[in-house]
């Protein structure tokens, strides 16, 4: 039996003690007296059901709730939801003060940090030079995504960050007396303030609302995080490798941001040509703004004067050359800096970044007309400049002052350059096969759709390659193709005014044939983004395939061989210097055969891709399509990278974020710290194979894994597609028609109007549902029984699966994320919901079937991990859940009544009293439960 892992949770406890004493004087003083006893009174019942689950305990419980009128439910509601939040800061602020301790106590600072990952290394023989080889390759993509997950207004947001804060300055020993007095009133205020903002939207999010929320992030904790993040990885170096490795070591610039927000137009309408262009420009002037601040910081700080020190002749060429640029304006502009070099030089270099500034301004409004430029042409020119005030500073024995401000500010400007985030674009293949069948009607008279794959190769190849593009009547086509032509003239537009570096690669969902990807390369060639002139091919875009479902999965071999072996698009590939990127989608895979059969399709699908790659010669990078929740991919990035295939990540890795998931980890700057060095350490030890051998999976091994994906797959789709009433159920006993009332997201939830069927559904409001409804089977459905049917009376394969949990990273992973999942379902909940069905014979036999399937997860997981209990691996994460359930219980009974209220009622929708009430609690549970889609 493995022994439980012990988590002392006194310093949690007392942070949750002081916050939720700040919240009872805030209901006492703010609220309906009724509300602090009418809360008290449903966590004493919950929990009297939870020991004792008669059914007097529970008509106990409904009659309590049946006697709350809607105004008083709302305002219980909120209070559990503001419980939330406030634990959420709770866990937070200890985590942040356990991890300082660690670092005063250690200096290898915390498991998984860059020092304790260097110093990992070391140890296993890792020399300074196998560390270049790492760091050249190293490249770690995070992409935003616009996905709607996030419950959360903005303002509520602001709020919470606020009370972190505050909260914050109570853990300093030297906030004492009179000044903690003061502290712990502007806390009082701030929660008190909480209260007093409502957290449901009044109206939906469009596409720039979900821009502006991606953009938030960034000023408030990622610029900051990323560069003390680059100067920690440096002084790791030095304290594990030693002061002469630091001046060996040539660390590059290994963080990149992409983005979908504004780009993926897959099933929303909403995001157009022209949102495109807003969203590169709204980028490019959230970082011009800040290289701007950074830049008055760096001129405070350079005074330095003239016959005091000696700046390079390159310096004074530079100033010159810039005297001449900007013409007799440049004397302004250094009339107060007469005596400082340094000075006289960054405030020309402020002028020509708010030259920039400006022209964005202008092309925001709609302005189109010639600009006057004597701003920087490219950020490549900006960081020459910076570099060269470097150098000078460095010449004349000021390194100290050369690596402070200035050397955040270069890092910067190589990592975010003018773009911010590389912008993918995003479309649904079939949109592609429509165009390029109308262009090649118009132009040619030819019927595409009508052709077979070989055929559509061959006719494609010939086209890309025809200089200048076809020639056709464009008044003979669509709406919906001259939209898509229109995105790729866009798309050369950007590239010229921000920089080629502003987009990443255009992503091609439900990707089925290597004629997918030539389509987009076409429609690439009809505006001069690729094609061939003079006998040389050039290509100024990427394409990234998505394979989604698992039957995209499993027919991944013979799509990437057959684009392989088209010579246009090798050639292509080659002009653009750029790797092969694939893309996989955990959500629908996941969706479509449960996750045992995606978990292992996926898995298969990194083998599969990389090989092909190898044997093609050709450089690959996966792109991993993560959701927030384990039935959409989530989990521990850190945790997540390490269970990928032996020799597969190979330096590179792209991931997506989204919704609640930017919130958690991105809305303080010390926790984004945290989250972006786990994430690149996970890829750092991931990445290995690049400088030793590492062993490879056990055939063995993978044969079993294949027994049970195939048994898991087969169970789920017993459940989601042979069992009777099963979508009416998803429907009924789920909050799904309520959720896309919420206004968290510009995209529908379904891929198509009046389609109720599962592959309709979008991933994140399937998952979305079954969470809200403690039913959360997506991520554990199947697990069990195909363990039962695999081990059934035969002890030695239980004894074959312990030692897979404990020696293989992918296995261990697969069910300790099963683990949270199964945490986070209650059975006895689910039950209220399943009482929603209409036909009450199929809510208890489908709920009997997940509530069977559950338990059998629970025990056969137990067996495996050799523990009493779920998270004995996750003492941190169990004591979370633990101080959750009292207060999720009796939402969910709130959530599961007020439903029934509002599907019964007569009255119309915007005027039934329970409506707003009923979101409210989605809200709420979210926040409970940390996690949406």
């Amino acid at each position: 039996m493995t022994a439980d892992i012990q988590y002392d949770d006194k310093a949690l406890q007392a942070s949750i003690k002081s916050l939720k004493a700040m919240l009872t004087k805030v209901l006492k003083t703010q609220a309906n007296p009724k509300i602090m006893a009418t809360v008290e009174q449903l966590q004493k019942q919950f929990t009297a059901l939870q020991r004792d689950s008669s059914p007097e305990k529970r008509q106990q419980l409904q009659a309590t709730l049946q006697d709350l009128p809607p105004e008083t439910l709302t305002e219980v509601i909120r209070a559990f939801s503001l419980y939330f939040s406030l634990l959420n800061i709770a866990e937070e602020s200890t985590n942040l003060r356990l991890r300082r301790k660690e670092i005063e106590n250690d200096k290898h600072f915390w498991p998984g940090s860059f020092h304790d990952t260097l110093l990992d290394f070391q140890q296993q023989g890792v020399t300074v030079a196998d560390l270049q080889i790492l760091l050249d390759d190293l490249q770690y993509l995070p992409v935003m995504t616009a996905h709607p997950t996030e419950a959360k207004r903005r303002t509520v947001r602001t709020a919470l960050r606020k009370v972190f804060l505050s909260h914050e300055i109570l853990d300093d020993n030297r906030v004492k007396g009179y000044f903690r007095e003061q502290a712990l009133e502007r806390l009082q205020s701030q929660v008190q303030l909480l209260w007093k903002i409502d957290e449901v939207r009044t109206r939906s999010m469009g596409v720039v609302d979900e821009i502006e929320a991606g953009l938030f992030y960034f000023p408030l904790s990622l610029f900051e995080a990323t560069a003390r993040m680059y100067r920690n990885f440096k002084r790791a170096v030095q304290d594990v490798y030693g002061l002469e490795a630091v001046t060996e070591l040539r660390i590059p610039n290994f963080l990149t941001f992409g983005s979908w927000i504004g780009g993926d137009r897959d099933g929303n309408p909403n995001v157009k040509p022209e949102t495109t262009a807003l969203a590169l420009r709204l980028q490019e002037r959230t970082i011009v703004q800040e290289y701007l601040q950074r830049i008055d910081v760096v001129r405070e700080q350079l005074a330095f004067s003239y016959g005091l020190c000696q700046p390079s002749p390159e310096f004074f060429a530079s100033l010159e050359s810039d005297h001449a640029f900007i013409g007799d304006h440049a004397n302004t502009l250094e009339r107060k800096y007469l005596q400082e070099p340094y000075r006289q030089k960054l405030a020309l270099m402020k002028y020509r970044l708010e030259q920039r500034l400006a022209q964005i301004e202008q092309r925001i409004d709609g302005y189109s007309g010639q600009i006057v430029d004597q701003s920087y042409r490219s950020s490549v020119q900006l960081l020459a400049d910076l570099q060269l005030i470097q150098q000078s500073l460095i010449s004349h024995g000021d390194r100290a002052v050369a690596e402070l401000e200035l050397q955040d500010l270069i890092r910067l400007v190589g990592t975010f350059g003018f773009h911010l985030m590389q912008l993918d674009v995003r479309q649904e293949s079939t949109r592609h096969s429509e165009a390029v069948a109308e262009i090649f009607t118009a132009a040619l008279g030819l019927d595409y759709l009508a052709m077979d794959e070989a055929q559509r190769l061959q006719l494609l190849g010939e086209a890309i390659a025809t200089p200048g593009g076809l020639v056709y009547d464009a008044t003979q086509l669509s709406a919906a193709t001259t939209e898509t032509l229109e995105l790729f003239r866009v798309m050369a537009e950007m590239r010229r005014e921000i920089g080629g570096d502003c987009f990443s690669k255009y992503v091609i969902s439900m990707t089925h044939a290597a004629s997918h990807i030539l389509e987009v390369m076409l429609l690439a060639a009809q505006n001069g983004l690729t094609g061939r002139i003079g006998g040389q091919w050039f290509c100024h875009i990427g394409v990234s395939p998505l394979f989604e479902t698992i039957n995209d999965l499993n027919h991944i071999d013979s799509v990437l061989r057959t684009l392989f072996a088209q010579p246009v698009y090798r050639a292509l590939l080659q002009a653009s210097g750029q790797r092969q990127e694939i893309m996989l989608g955990y959500s629908d895979s996941c969706k479509d055969g449960g996750i045992l059969a995606s978990a292992w399709g996926l898995y298969r699908a990194q083998q599969q891709v990389m090989a092909i790659a190898d044997e093609q010669g050709i450089p690959c990078r996966l792109f991993h399509g993560r959701g927030g929740t384990v039935g959409r991919g989530g989990g521990p990035t850190h945790q997540a990278i390490l269970a990928q295939p032996p020799a597969t990540v190979r330096g590179q890795i792209k991931f997506t974020e989204q919704g609640e998931t930017l919130f958690y980890r991105y809305n303080n700057m010390e926790t984004a710290m945290y989250e972006l060095t786990m994430g690149i350490t996970g890829l750092l030890k991931a990445s290995i194979s690049l400088v030793r051998p590492v062993d490879e999976d056990r055939p063995e091994d993978l044969a079993i894994m294949g027994e049970l994906a195939q048994i898991g797959e087969s169970g789920f789709r017993q459940l989601t597609e042979h069992t009777p009433g099963f979508l009416d159920y998803f429907y009924e006993a789920t909050p799904l028609t309520e959720i896309g009332q919420l206004n968290i997201g510009s995209r529908p939830s379904h891929r198509k109007k009046q389609d109720r069927s599962k592959n309709s559904v979008r991933a994140i409001a399937w998952v979305f549902s079954w969470a809200q409804s403690r039913q959360t089977f997506p991520a554990w459905y199947g697990i069990g029984s195909s363990l039962e049917a695999w081990c059934a009376g035969k002890p030695d394969r239980l004894e074959a699966l312990r030692k897979l949990y404990k020696d293989w990273p992918f296995f261990h992973n697969l069910l300790s994320n099963a683990q949270m999942a199964l945490s986070k379902s209650d059975m006895n909940i689910a039950r209220e919901y399943a009482a929603l069905c209409l036909d009450g014979q199929v809510g208890k036999d489908i709920h009997g079937m997940i509530a069977s399937e559950h338990r059998r997860c629970v025990e056969w997981i137990l067996e495996i991990a050799e523990t009493k209990r779920l998270l004995a691996e996750n003492p941190e994460l169990a004591v979370s859940l633990h101080h959750r359930n009292n207060y999720l219980g009796p939402l969910n009974y709130i959530q599961a009544s007020l439903i029934k209220a509002v599907r019964n009622a007569e009255t119309d929708e915007a005027e039934n009293p329970w409506r707003k009430p009923l979101l409210r609690t989605i809200n709420a549970i979210a926040a409970g439960m940390r996690n949406t889609g």
